[in-house]
């Protein structure tokens, strides 16, 4: 707040000045001014509205039209702060393409790329701009020259000041190329690695490595690290637990409540792939895989309640408990959805979709499966071209709250609501007619019935 204050007044008094100002202010402090006031506007802009409404109780009304322009001249000036100007407009499109890759990649892609080589023109051996290209690649899916640049960018920050910070953060990037392109046993032993260095989360780290384990078929192995999870989950100040902690530390609780006996009805790693939005990335033969591992799952629980509903033919008042099986099936179809949108399928997702929807009250404990299958189904909606209904849908998601990765999908939701907007897709959503709404990509005209 202190910060924006100053940088307000300055950019009043810049405005008063006019065409005047470089008789009183250098061109330093006008890209310092250019930077902050930018950096501002573009970050609240892509803020999710719950926090925006917080923001502007302050008088803050991000225009993100206005953060590009002075941002980009701010980089374009090659003063003291173009160089911080340049990295904030490669995090916000490298982060923006990430969060919504089907919508916003052709968008964003051209022009982050233009940037970068620019950047790399006068900076050809910055670690920095290294590990943009990093991203920048995976956003083009070439994931090799990716993990390359990755590579090259760890390498030459050895014996900077931030060598430790940046060659974690590449090998976290690694680690997430292992798994885009199915390669468990490495993308396992990154994970251990960064456990070791303690790097962002130390119980996530232990949990991807047990989920790469298993999807390797390697079970006992992938049981042991994943008992090692809990042990690792630390409390910030005040008591709270980090969400990506609370995500995992849940997870393993549910894998141990019936012994690891049922791990069948898991994708572990592939739920988390789709709930980072990395689906996009991978090829259509290892999606047609993970696929198959996921209908695998479906297999296991339906096998499971037909084998609960014989007993009850048989016996009268079993002591067997009945099956509850909610949550772990609307995980697997939630996953199901995200792999057939890629694959170019979206009219195959409505029933999976409309299932997650019509039992929302049945979920308990993963209940980040709603909101998320609203995403997947206007994502389904933007392939069929019922764009209008797509904003519609995700306007749905947003009234969804208190689940795993809130605000990462609320941020993805404003991303993609505005990318909605500013191509016209402005109709509101329907009044609907009871407490119940329904996905239907066979029936555009009809969202809540």
């Amino acid at each position: 707040k202190k910060a924006y204050s100053s940088y307000s007044y300055v950019w009043q008094e810049y405005q008063k000045m006019g065409a005047d100002h470089q008789a009183f202010m250098d061109s330093d402090t006008i890209s310092g001014v250019q930077f902050g006031i930018g950096s501002v506007h573009l970050v609240l802009s892509a803020l999710p509205a719950k926090i925006l409404k917080a923001v502007s109780a302050f008088g803050w009304k991000p225009d993100r039209k206005l953060g590009f322009i002075l941002l980009n001249q701010c980089a374009e000036s090659k003063r003291v702060r173009s160089s911080m100007a340049t990295i904030m407009l490669l995090s916000y499109y490298c982060a923006a393409i990430s969060f919504a890759p089907q919508l916003l990649t052709e968008t964003y892609k051209k022009t982050a790329m233009n940037i970068l080589l620019d950047a790399q023109r006068f900076h050809p051996n910055s670690a920095v701009y290294l590990f943009f290209a990093g991203r920048m690649a995976r956003n083009s899916l070439d994931l090799a020259l990716s993990t390359q640049s990755f590579l090259y960018a760890a390498e030459i920050s050895r014996g900077e000041w931030a060598e430790v910070a940046l060659t974690n953060s590449c090998r976290f990037e690694i680690a997430i190329n292992h798994m885009i392109t199915g390669n468990w046993g490495h993308a396992a032993s990154t994970f251990e690695y960064l456990c070791e260095q303690q790097y962002w989360s130390t119980a996530f780290c232990k949990y991807a490595q047990g989920a790469c384990l298993e999807m390797m078929g390697e079970r006992t192995e992938a049981i042991l690290i994943f008992a090692q999870v809990s042990d690792l989950v630390v409390k910030k100040l005040g008591g709270r637990i980090p969400d990506i902690d609370t995500y995992v530390l849940r997870k393993v609780t549910m894998f141990q409540e019936s012994g690891y006996q049922e791990l069948d009805f898991f994708v572990p790693i592939l739920e988390f792939m789709c709930m980072w939005n990395l689906m996009p990335y991978v090829s259509h033969e290892l999606l047609g895989t993970a696929l198959e591992r996921v209908n695998l799952g479906l297999s296991a629980i339906d096998a499971r309640e037909q084998l609960e509903q014989e007993i009850r033919m048989r016996e009268l008042a079993p002591e067997t408990a009945i099956p509850d099986f909610f949550d772990e099936r609307a995980s697997l179809l939630v996953v199901k959805a995200s792999i057939l949108n890629v694959l170019g399928l979206p009219d195959e997702t409505t029933l999976d979709i409309n299932w997650v929807l019509d039992h929302k009250e049945c979920i308990t404990r993963d209940t980040w499966t709603v909101p998320y299958a609203l995403w997947e189904a206007g994502v389904a909606c933007w392939s069929l071209d019922i764009k209008n209904k797509s904003r519609q849908v995700w306007e749905m998601a947003l009234d969804h709250g208190k689940h795993d990765f809130e605000h990462r999908l609320a941020v993805r939701l404003n991303l993609a609501l505005t990318h909605a907007e500013e191509l016209g897709y402005n109709e509101a959503i329907p009044q609907p007619v009871d407490d119940k709404k329904r996905f239907s990509v066979a029936l555009p005209a009809t969202i809540p019935l």
